[in-house]
């Protein structure tokens, strides 16, 4: 019993470390992302000036085996007083794309637009289309809809491309919340209750830092 216990206990290490190591990846890659939206002339950052909230998904992609869908896990974080929230892990979930993808990856920022939804936004299922009208931004015409709440730019081939998500659906991500902040916890409470960003998001809290403010 002993050597089951010590067994179980050695495992459940190795799969929190795993991971921990592959959030703090993932959070090198939204950096990334985030540098390559607001490097280059991408129409990104003046619409950054009035977003409320910033979701980053780094390697967005089809799901094998599954005609359209998509999947990806990433990054939310909403202004507060002094600058932005904590990164809440979150999935980013579509059963249509509007882009062939292939066994390509697709890099994602999505902007929300207004305040009022951000409390459906760090709900346990955030949907396009029924939860908030979207617009998919190809970095450098107007959208498509100018009174769409919440934009998304996708970056591919090294440049930001049009596309379309149907039926996207944010939610959170509570195992990479867990590896990141070593407990449950939510993502209204990480976004909203003061939650300090621990040292692995530091990067990404200073890239956020470097956004436009309103």
């Amino acid at each position: 019993m002993r050597t089951m216990q010590c067994f179980l206990f050695s495992t459940l290490a190795a799969v929190t470390a795993a991971a921990a190591d592959e959030t703090a990846v993932r959070l090198e890659n939204a950096v990334a992302v985030l540098n390559a939206a607001m490097s280059a002339e991408h129409g990104i950052q003046e619409k950054i000036v009035g977003a409320d909230c910033i979701a980053v998904i780094p390697g967005f992609k089809k799901v094998a085996a599954v005609v359209g869908a998509g999947f990806g896990r990433g990054f939310l974080s909403c202004r507060t007083g002094n600058g932005w929230s904590a990164p809440a892990a979150v999935t980013l979930e579509s059963g249509s794309l509007g882009v062939q993808l292939g066994g390509e990856s697709i890099d994602i920022v999505v902007l929300s637009l207004d305040k009022e939804r951000r409390s459906k936004l760090l709900s346990d299922r955030f949907a396009i289309g029924s939860d908030a009208s979207a617009a998919w931004g190809n970095g450098k015409t107007a959208h498509d809809d100018p009174n769409a709440k919440i934009l998304f730019y996708g970056h591919t081939k090294g440049a930001f491309a049009g596309f379309g998500l149907d039926g996207a659906t944010l939610k959170p991500d509570e195992s990479s919340n867990k590896a990141l902040y070593g407990k449950t916890v939510t993502n209204r409470d990480i976004v909203e209750g003061g939650t300090q960003a621990p040292a692995v998001a530091q990067p990404l809290m200073a890239k956020l830092g470097q956004t436009p403010s309103r």
